[in-house]
């Protein structure tokens, strides 16, 4: 009685849970027992909590109440969360062979308990691991499965038994609660359904980072060329390449709401070198591009660590005051350096050119296997970049573009005036299909008129009133680069027809008259200067105009400024499609605030091929330089599965690209 009355004065969303209490065991007591007397342990309830009302109490609870219990066991204080699984847990015991006397002691226990609760200020972590009773008063409570009666549905009713102690679990998603039965034949537990709330099922085990982000190797060395020939026909220098942002340390930083996401712990340096090292060490590639790598960072713990990994690397720190730059390492063993050009696309007095973004290009002599002979391979040029970031100035990411596309053709160029296998690789911050994109791939653009925001793709600046437009010509002749991505002393011819003064063609002036002439203030010095030169007979005072007159100058080719078009020659195209066909999802490289994106890429010199003579579904036909492999890369949706990037698996803000290439191996 004193317990029904003071639960008036409990909280309003304390009281349907505790007449829900009183009325389950009533009815739980009713049908197991028969004696009057439990009849009348309950004789002073609230009026009118029959079978019906019992019923309709359970429904709003379910409907009312249970949103507020689990928000609190979820959310609330560590107080309300025991009191909530106390309660709940008392709401589905049996009292199969408990006295009126130990009912009212459960009772007392757990309404201490509620008053207690309204009574706290501060929530008291000593709640949740309440003191077990003596073996005699009452039994110990236990997480098992739920077991539903077939007479009481919302509330479980366990057979009596030795029971099994276990201690609380503190788990939030666990929420229900009952004794712990002896064990029993396996049956199909029944799910306890709330309504709003699904079906509870028991907390899923957590998946591995590394099974979640796992990208398949996927080899091309089988597949056909368009002519319908296996790639990996006749012998072939093999390699793989990698190309990785593994975001400097300044710039996260700098940027930090970029990562508000990511646990700090994972955004620690010594963490991320550590996972990054990892990286390196399982891939093993033979050429490895990065960028963004601090300058002092690489100095003191990645330019030893790769060097004792057997690279030897290039380093090209960002112009001004910036911190990072670019890598490429390779492989001695398996290439030889010929020349290493570092690029910087900053340009004094030019507005265009006044960021300090920078590239990186080394012409690389493959190394073949003594076991084939007497063989030779072609020079390989890796140019590796990261391009100015600012969705708005297209035209200075394709000033950019073009100083390192020029770069790339005065090294890759040989006496023929062909080029030799290229490898384009980088974070060139525009995404697939966008301007600069095709620009590279199809070897030309018309930008005349064009946004510049539009040539990167990244944004839409679209409903802005003012845009900056790209006019004709894109950069001033100053610069020395034409139209066609190339400096313009690589655009002369050289002189072939130059005049070859021989000896005896200079021995016909040494007695023309102005060679037996004294200059003047010439020092008289006895046995020196003071004897005049007697011409001998039948030498002429003097050579002919002909044979004297220098053939002019060729004049120098003016190279032509295509209005609004620039070109390259290079013949490239990427080893990505961009596309994940299993998952019908575009590839992403980079999640800037949860938004996946492809900025980074490897591009390749290869013949693009018209649809119609396709055989197959890629859209180039190896030349010199052939795709064998590439590392598949993942879409948004898994990479948000892994809580984005970075992550305790990726420790980099962008996905490392990996492909495998074959050179042709020729006769000399």
């Amino acid at each position: 009685v004193t317990a029904v009355s003071c639960c008036h004065s409990l909280a309003p969303d304390l009281q349907p849970l505790l007449y829900a209490f009183f009325t389950c065991r009533k009815n739980a007591l009713l049908a197991k027992s028969s004696s009057p007397q439990v009849e009348g342990d309950f004789a002073m309830a609230p009026q009118g909590l029959d079978q019906e009302e019992c019923e309709g109490l359970l429904q709003q609870w379910r409907e009312e109440g249970s949103s507020q219990v689990f928000s609190t066991v979820s959310e609330g204080p560590l107080v309300d969360k025991g009191l909530a699984q106390s309660s709940l847990a008392l709401l589905m015991d049996y009292p199969g062979e408990q006295d009126a006397a130990s009912e009212d002691k459960w009772c007392s226990r757990q309404l201490s308990d509620l008053q207690a609760a309204e009574n706290l200020e501060e929530p008291s972590p000593t709640v949740l691991g309440e003191e077990s009773l003596p073996e005699g008063e009452g039994p110990m409570w236990a997480a098992v499965p739920m077991q539903a009666g077939p007479q009481y549905a919302d509330c479980t009713i366990l057979p009596m038994g030795a029971l099994a102690a276990e201690e609380w679990e503190e788990d939030p998603a666990v929420v229900a609660w009952s004794l712990a039965p002896e064990p029993m034949p396996q049956e199909e537990a029944p799910i306890w359904s709330f309504e709003g709330l699904g079906q509870l099922q028991p907390p899923p085990v957590e998946i591995p980072y590394h099974e979640i982000l796992w990208r398949e190797w996927e080899d091309f060395s089988t597949q056909l060329d368009a002519q319908g020939l296996e790639a990996g026909d006749g012998p072939q220098f093999q390699f793989t390449l990698m190309s990785y942002n593994i975001l400097a340390q300044d710039l996260m930083q700098q940027s930090s709401e970029l990562y508000l996401h990511c646990h700090p712990d994972i955004l620690n340096w010594n963490y991320r070198f550590a996972n990054l090292m990892q990286e390196f060490q399982h891939w093993d590639p033979d050429i490895l591009c990065l960028q963004e790598v601090q300058e002092d960072h690489y100095w003191e713990q990645l330019e030893p660590s790769l060097r004792m990994m057997g690279f030897t690397c290039f380093y090209k720190r960002r112009t001004g005051c910036k911190t990072d730059g670019c890598a490429v390492c390779y492989k001695p063993t398996r290439f030889r350096l010929l020349c290493a050009s570092p690029v910087e696309y900053f340009r004094p007095g030019l507005e265009l050119l006044n960021r300090d973004n920078v590239g990186l290009v080394l012409l690389l002599q493959p190394l073949v296997p003594e076991g084939l002979g007497q063989v030779s391979v072609a020079p390989l040029c890796v140019a590796n970049t990261h391009i100015l970031y600012n969705p708005r100035r297209g035209d200075v990411k394709l000033a950019q573009m073009a100083i390192l596309l020029a770069e790339v053709d005065k090294v890759a160029r040989l006496s023929d005036g062909s080029h030799c296998p290229i490898i384009l690789c980088g974070d060139l911050n525009s995404v697939p299909e966008s301007p600069l994109y095709n620009f590279i791939r199809d070897g030309e653009l018309q930008y005349d008129g064009m946004p510049a925001w539009k040539v990167s793709g990244q944004e839409d600046f679209s409903h802005q009133l003012y845009q900056r437009k790209l006019q004709a010509p894109l950069w001033p002749s100053a610069l020395g680069i034409t139209d066609g991505c190339q400096y313009v002393t690589s655009c002369h011819p050289k002189r072939s027809e130059r005049r070859k003064y021989s000896r005896d063609f200079l021995l016909r002036f040494r007695f023309c008259s102005i060679a037996c002439q004294r200059p003047v203030g010439l020092v008289l010095m006895e046995g020196v200067t003071d004897t005049k030169p007697e011409r001998p007979a039948g030498w002429a005072e003097s050579v002919l105009e002909e044979d004297m007159s220098e053939p002019e100058p060729e004049p120098e080719p003016v190279s032509p400024r295509t209005v609004g078009t620039i070109q390259h020659c290079l013949h490239l195209t990427s080893v990505y499609t961009h596309f994940l066909p299993q998952h019908c999802r575009p590839e992403v490289t980079t999640m800037p605030l949860g938004i996946g994106a492809t900025v980074d890429y490897i591009f390749f010199s290869a013949e693009s091929c018209e649809n119609g003579n396709r055989t197959d579904h890629r859209l180039y036909q190896d030349g010199t330089l052939k795709l064998l492999g590439r590392l598949s890369l993942l879409s948004e949706e898994i990479l948000w599965a892994a809580n984005g990037l970075p992550n305790p698996f990726c420790s980099s803000d962008h996905l490392c690209l990996l492909a495998s290439f074959g050179m042709e191996v020729t006769a000399p």
